[in-house]
């Protein structure tokens, strides 16, 4: 039987492209405009697509996705192809005396195709525990993300913190302008001294100061933020300093919430699933399984010297055409009927010359099939030194471990929500008191000034009270963003956003 040449061409080149790699994916930067002003809700929107730690665990899931597939193909039988070409030499071999195969030079070429499939409870269980890892890899790309967004976050609040403080500076510079003015007028109408110059100009020069290093240290915060998202900082780069305020709290509400959408515990259910899976597949080696295979090849092969087949069956012909005249020649001297004419009849004639050619023009797209095979073998296991007992009691151990590993990220998730939660209340109410700090040192700074100008009190007296001002306003500004911080470190420890 013969099985044309392109099914196994078809094999072969199915069974290459199984190991093909797909198209390599890329991240596209899409950095905002100059001098564009950048919303927190912008900036986590672009460290999603842009941060390279981020970008890294994304890499993961196509990982956990080819491990399933692998899994689910366990199911597939496995095919394999093989082809296959060969030379002899046209010389004949002896064996015991006698000769064999042909004087012709030959060209060989055969190819095969097998298939063969293995199941049992352990496929079964591995497909399950691949999709648990599939699962725990979802979750911790989720906690990925949620790092990224407090780190974001976070340095967002400091580029912020930063800005207001170099705003501070440069009103305080004001401040110790207006109070050098102040000074060199008393000193004119005879009612100051030039010492109360010179520290009006010493606090001046101290207050430029600070003010250079607030702005420099606020522009190394815009970079720093940048850094964190994953692209280049865009020139003259705006904030939205827009914050929305931080909604009611329960925690209680927030605890379940936690414990249900928290993506790192998540993560550790899903392997202690696929610990379970695990298990229950090193317990399947216990039971029986099923192995079915197939197989089928077949073959082709042509001689080199085409003239010297048909010499060959010339000469086949001619010994036959002599050997039926001797026949029918003993059978009509015997006076038996006898078919004479016919045997003179026989030739080798163009058609069969032509017939030898043909066939060996179809090497090597012509195979002749060989016979198929099939067969089926059910296993099963009686004893093997104990390393079944082994592998179970390894994965019962694992499984136990992933059990504490669940409890203890709970208990983890609990404390840092609580912790969270009062520290957000505690920054609330700081924010509270640092204000009215605030608006007692500056009417304290005001009325200093007021009394510095009719020379009620010293410039020391003065620059005490605008130090003071600074440190309040300071203090608020730190804990106006504390509040934020705590927000925002609340929802890292629930692990998802919650306004």
């Amino acid at each position: 039987m013969r099985i044309h040449a392109y099914a196994f061409a078809y094999a072969f080149a199915v069974s290459l492209a199984v190991v093909g790699i797909g198209p390599t994916l890329a991240t596209a930067q899409t950095a905002p405009a100059p001098g564009a002003v950048i919303t927190l809700t912008d900036a986590l929107a672009l460290a999603r697509r842009n941060n390279p730690a981020l970008q890294t665990s994304i890499n993961a899931r196509r990982t956990a996705a080819a491990a399933v597939r692998s899994a689910k193909g366990a199911f597939l039988p496995s095919v394999n192809t093989s082809m296959g070409g060969g030379y002899r030499e046209g010389r004949q071999t002896f064996l015991q005396g006698q000769a064999f195969g042909s004087t012709n030079d030959q060209l060989s070429t055969d190819a095969s195709v097998n298939a063969n499939l293995q199941l049992s409870l352990a496929t079964l269980n591995d497909k399950r525990a691949a999709q648990a890892n599939q699962n725990a890899t979802e979750a911790d790309i989720a906690t990925a993300e949620q790092r990224v967004r407090n780190e974001v976050t976070n340095q967002y609040l400091t580029a912020l913190q930063a800005q207001a403080r170099a705003a501070l500076q440069d009103t305080l510079q004001a401040t110790t302008q207006t109070q050098l003015q102040l000074a060199r007028a008393r000193l004119q109408v005879g009612s100051g001294t030039q010492l109360d110059v010179q520290r009006a100009e010493v606090a001046d020069g101290q207050q430029r100061v600070a003010s250079l290093n607030t702005r420099n240290q606020a522009a190394i915060e815009i970079v720093r933020l940048f850094q964190a998202i994953g692209i280049d900082a865009p020139a003259e780069a705006k904030l939205d300093a827009n914050l929305a305020a931080p909604p009611a709290i329960d925690l209680p509400a927030i605890l379940e919430m936690a414990r249900r959408s928290n993506p790192a515990l998540g993560a550790f259910r899903a392997r202690e699933e696929s610990a379970r899976r695990t298990q229950a597949s090193a317990r399947s080696a216990y039971f029986p399984s099923l192995s079915l295979s197939a197989n089928v090849s077949a073959f082709t092969n042509r001689f080199t010297n085409t003239g010297l087949l048909i010499s060959q069956s010339q000469t086949s012909t001619l010994a036959g055409k002599a050997s039926c005249i001797r026949s029918e020649e003993v059978r009509d001297r015997l006076g038996l009927p006898n078919n004479l004419s016919q045997c003179n009849a026989v030739t080798f004639t163009t058609a069969q010359e032509a017939a030898i050619r043909a066939a060996q023009s179809k090497y090597p797209f012509d195979f002749t099939r060989n016979p198929y095979s099939l067969s089926a073998s059910f296993s099963v296991p009686v004893f093997n030194g104990w390393r079944r007992e082994q592998q179970v009691e390894q994965a019962s151990v694992q499984r136990r471990n992933a059990q504490n590993d669940v409890r203890a990220q709970e208990l983890r998730v609990t404390a840092d929500v609580t912790a969270a939660y009062l520290s957000l209340s505690t920054a609330q109410q700081t924010v509270v008191l640092q204000e009215q700090n605030v608006r007692t040192a500056r009417t304290a700074l005001s009325l200093a000034q007021e009394r510095y100008r009719v020379g009620a009190i010293s410039i020391v007296d003065l620059v005490q009270a605008r130090g003071d001002y600074e440190r309040a306003e300071t203090d608020r500004i730190t804990a106006v963003f504390d509040v934020q911080r705590a927000f925002a470190a609340l929802e890292n420890a629930v692990g998802r956003p919650i306004r």
